[in-house]
């Protein structure tokens, strides 16, 4: 089974929402899959955490499977210290782990962005 994240846009309500039927769904012993979102407050923020090097370091990464910060900095012809930056702030937002031997990984097979135009 491929492992899946949504990324979107979401306020406090529909995040709660989200869980509460989830919660729901457990009660009634409904069959529920692990679902993995990351939403952010505003467009605006998404888009400063998912910048268009960031994303080309995640499909990078991705492609060419674990690899140091080093490694990943001469594949995409940067900086260290700046992909050094960008790694750290993807792995804290989820986007991207560590391997056991300390290489950086991005562990989803599907990275899927929802942007709605109008609620």
């Amino acid at each position: 089974m491929k492992k899946q994240i949504q990324i979107g846009v979401g306020d406090d309500t529909s995040t709660a929402k989200g869980f509460i039927d989830a919660w729901k769904r457990a009660e009634r012993d409904q069959k529920i899959e692990a679902e993995h979102r990351l939403y952010f407050e505003n467009l605006e923020t998404l888009l400063k955490a998912l910048t268009t090097g960031r994303w080309v370091l995640l499909k990078i990464l991705r492609t060419n499977g674990p690899m140091s910060i080093r490694a990943l900095a001469n594949e995409l012809g940067r900086d260290y210290k700046n992909v050094h930056t960008d790694v750290r702030r993807l792995e804290r937002i989820g986007l991207i782990g560590k391997t056991k031997d300390n290489k950086i990984e991005v562990p989803w097979d599907i990275v899927e962005a929802r942007l709605m135009l109008a609620a």
